[in-house]
C-alpha cells in the first residue's frame, strides 16, 4: 500500500520563460492527475529568483526554503537574469542554495533521443541514444562555492574535495538506478568518468568507486577519462548507459550531452539526496524570448514527469509512477507523430499548444 496518496509540491517558476513553461506544465499535471487518479498534488507556488531579489532584496525568502524543505518535492523552472546580480556581482541562483542545505548529493541528467528532432550526429545509431549522467552535487570543484574569497590581485585558488561518504552514496546511487534501468532492458554498466591519472582526488574518486563495484557483481563497472569521454560522447554516445563523475566534469557533460539530443529546452533534470528532490530544466531563463509565448516546455514536462516517477518510488505509489510513464510517453509521442514542432526545431508551435498536444496525449 502507498504511504501517502496526497503530495505537497513547492511550485518555484523562477524566472524569465521559466514562469511560461512553469504555467504550461502545472496545467498538464493538472490534467494527468484526473486522468490517472488515485493521488493529487497539493501545489504552492512560491516566490524565488532574480526578480524577487530585485523587489525584496533576497533570492530565496525564508518562508520559500521553509516550505520547500517541509514538501514532498520541488518543482522548478528557472532561475536568473543576466541584468540582475548580487551586490559582490555573482549571478542569482538559488538552485545551489537547495543542493547545498538539502544534500541534493545526485544530479540526475537523462539523456534520451526524442524521435523527430534534428539529430546532431547523423550515424543511425544515434537514435539509440538513451544514458544518464550522475553527477556529484555536494563536493568536488564546487566545495567552496559560497565561501567569500580574500581580495588578491596575483593569485587565487579553488579547493576540490573527495570524500569516502560522498562518493560511495552517489556511487551507490549510480548503481542501483543501472540495476533498475537492467531490470527494464538497458546494458547495466556504469561508468566512473574521472582524471584519475593526473589528480589524486579523481585516483581516490576511482579506488572508492572500484570499491562499491565489488559490491554490485551484477552490474559491469567501467572506467574513463574526462577528456576521452568527450571525444567519445561526441563519436559513440550509445555505448554508454549510466555515467557517474565529480561535480564540475558532470557540470560540463551534461551540457554536452544534452546538445546531442537537441539542446536545454529538451533535457530534464532531477536534484536528489536521502530525503529531498528537485526537479528543474536544463534550461536557462531565455530572456530574450520570455514573454512571447514560444519557450519549449518539453524539458519542463519532462522534468515533471521523472518527479511523478520519483515520488511514485519513494512513497511506494504505483498511480504516480504510472502518471509519470503516461506524462513522458505522451511527450515523446508528441514527437514521434510530428504533433510538437518547436520554434528553436523550425515549427510554429509555442508554449501553450505543446501543452495541449500533450495533454491530448495522455
Amino acid at each position: 500500500m502507498p504511504i501517502n496518496d496526497e503530495f505537497q509540491i513547492a511550485v518555484l517558476p523562477g524566472d524569465g520563460i521559466g514562469i511560461e513553461v512553469m504555467d504550461a506544465c502545472l496545467d498538464v499535471l493538472r490534467h494527468i492527475q484526473a486522468k490517472v487518479g488515485g493521488f493529487s498534488l497539493v501545489t504552492e507556488t512560491l516566490p524565488c529568483g532574480a526578480g524577487h531579489y530585485l523587489e525584496a532584496g533576497t533570492d530565496l525568502p525564508d518562508e520559500t526554503f521553509r516550505k520547500a524543505q517541509d514538501a514532498d518535492a520541488v518543482l522548478l523552472g528557472a532561475m536568473g537574469l543576466p541584468n540582475i546580480r548580487r551586490a559582490d556581482g555573482t549571478e542569482i541562483n538559488p538552485q545551489l542554495d537547495f543542493r547545498i542545505e538539502f544534500e541534493l548529493f545526485a544530479g540526475v541528467r537523462p539523456v534520451k533521443v526524442l524521435p523527430g528532432i534534428p539529430a546532431a550526429l547523423t550515424d543511425p545509431r544515434a537514435a539509440d541514444i538513451d544514458l544518464i549522467v550522475i553527477r556529484e552535487q555536494t563536493e568536488g570543484l564546487f566545495i567552496d562555492i559560497r565561501e567569500e574569497k580574500a581580495e588578491n590581485d596575483d593569485e587565487v585558488a579553488d579547493r576540490c574535495l573527495i570524500t569516502r561518504p560522498g562518493t560511495e552514496r552517489v556511487v551507490d546511487f549510480a548503481f542501483d538506478l543501472a540495476r533498475r534501468r537492467k531490470g527494464e532492458g538497458r546494458k547495466g554498466k556504469v561508468t566512473c568518468v574521472d582524471k584519475a591519472n593526473v589528480l589524486s582526488s579523481m585516483a581516490f574518486f576511482r579506488k572508492v568507486f572500484d570499491e562499491r563495484a565489488a559490491l554490485n557483481a551484477d552490474i559491469e563497472p567501467d572506467h574513463a577519462y574526462i577528456d576521452i569521454t568527450a571525444h567519445n560522447l561526441v563519436r559513440r554516445p550509445w555505448d554508454y548507459d549510466v555515467m557517474v563523475m565529480e561535480n564540475l566534469f558532470g557540470d560540463i557533460v551534461s551540457d554536452l550531452t544534452a546538445a546531442l539530443i537537441g539542446g536545454m529546452g529538451v533535457a530534464p533534470s532531477a536534484d536528489l539526496g536521502a530525503k529531498h528532490g528537485v526537479f528543474q530544466p536544463c534550461h536557462g531563463t531565455a530572456p530574450d524570448i520570455a514573454g512571447q509565448g514560444i519557450a519549449n516546455p518539453t524539458a519542463m514536462l519532462l522534468s515533471a514527469a521523472l518527479m511523478l516517477d520519483w515520488l511514485g518510488e519513494n512513497q511506494d505509489h504505483a498511480m504516480c509512477k504510472e502518471a509519470g510513464r503516461l506524462l513522458e510517453g505522451a511527450v515523446k509521442q508528441g514527437y514521434v507523430l510530428g504533433r510538437i514542432k518547436p520554434a528553436e526545431f523550425g515549427g510554429s508551435d509555442g508554449t501553450a499548444s505543446i501543452a495541449a498536444t500533450v495533454k491530448e496525449l495522455i
